[in-house]
C-alpha cells in the first residue's frame, strides 16, 4: 500500500478531488440535470445491482477482443519481422502499407457484415483490422532500427538462423514491437465498444447503449465506470508484462 501511494499519490488525490466535486455538484447544486448526471451514491447502487450483467458483458466482449487481438499479434509480429528483414519485398509493398494502415476500421464494416456469417466473426475481423497495423508497422520499425553494432557482434560470434533470430533480432526489436502492441491494445477497446454499441446483443458497449436508449443514466455511468476499470487493469497488466520482457532496459536506466 505504501508503494502504491508513493507512486500514485497525486493520481489518488486528483481522483478523490474529482469524486468530491461530483458529490458536491450533484447533491448540493442544480448545475446538472439529475436524470443525466445522477449522484455517485445512485451510481454505486446501480453498479452493484448490475454487476452480474456487467460481468456477463465482459465475458461476451472478451470473446470478440481476444481472438481478434491474438490474430493481430501472430500475423502482425510474424509479418513485421519478415518484411523488416527482407528489404526487396518491403520496398514493393510499402506503398500499400502506407495506403491501407491509416484507413479507419469502420470503413470495412459494410464488407464485414456482407462477407461474414455472423456478427461475432464480423466483429473479430474489424478488431483484427483495427489492431493489426500498429503491431505490424511497429515490428518492421523495430527491425529496421536495430543498431549496426548488434549485427556486427552477431556476425562476429557466428549467430545464424534460429539463434540469430531469438538471441539478437527479436530482443533488439522488442521495445518497438511492444510499443505497437500497447497502442493496438488501447485502440482495440475503442473499436470494441463502438462495434458493440451498434450491433451486439451483449457486451460492455451494448450495456451502455441499451440503458442509454431507456435513459437510465445511473446504469450508463455504471457501465462507463466498469469499462474504465477493465481498461485500466488491462493496461496495468500489460505494462507489467512489458517491463518484465524489457528487463535489460530497466537495468540500463538504473545504471545511468
Amino acid at each position: 500500500m505504501k508503494k502504491f501511494l508513493h507512486v500514485y499519490i497525486y493520481s489518488t488525490l486528483i481522483a478523490v478531488a474529482l469524486l468530491g466535486l461530483w458529490i458536491y455538484i450533484t447533491n448540493f447544486t442544480e448545475l446538472l440535470d439529475p436524470v443525466i448526471f445522477p449522484s455517485p451514491e445512485i451510481v454505486v447502487i446501480a453498479f452493484v445491482k448490475a454487476i452480474k450483467e456487467l460481468l456477463q458483458g465482459f465475458v461476451s466482449s472478451m470473446g470478440l477482443l481476444v481472438p481478434g487481438f491474438v490474430l493481430s499479434l501472430v500475423l502482425g509480429i510474424g509479418g513485421g519481422l519478415y518484411f523488416g528483414l527482407h528489404h526487396r519485398f518491403r520496398a514493393i509493398l510499402e506503398p500499400f502499407f502506407q495506403t491501407f494502415s491509416p484507413l479507419p476500421p469502420t470503413l470495412f464494416v459494410p464488407y464485414a457484415i456482407a462477407l461474414f456469417p455472423s456478427f461475432k466473426s464480423a466483429s473479430i475481423f474489424i478488431l483484427f483490422i483495427a489492431t493489426f497495423w500498429p503491431i505490424f508497422l511497429g515490428t518492421i520499425q523495430g527491425v529496421l532500427l536495430i543498431d549496426k553494432p548488434y549485427w556486427d557482434n552477431a556476425k562476429t560470434i557466428g549467430l545464424k538462423g534460429k539463434d540469430l533470430f531469438l538471441k539478437m533480432i527479436l530482443p533488439a526489436s522488442l521495445p518497438l514491437i511492444l510499443n505497437g502492441v500497447g497502442t493496438s491494445l488501447a485502440f482495440a477497446f475503442i473499436v470494441l465498444i463502438m462495434v458493440e454499441m451498434f450491433g451486439a446483443e451483449s457486451g460492455m458497449g451494448r450495456f451502455i447503449q441499451y440503458y442509454t436508449d431507456f435513459t437510465q443514466y445511473d446504469l450508463v455511468l455504471a457501465g462507463i465506470i466498469f469499462n474504465s476499470i477493465v481498461i485500466l487493469i488491462t493496461m496495468i497488466v500489460f505494462e507489467k508484462i512489458k517491463k518484465r520482457l524489457l528487463f535489460w532496459t530497466n537495468l540500463k536506466n538504473e545504471a545511468n
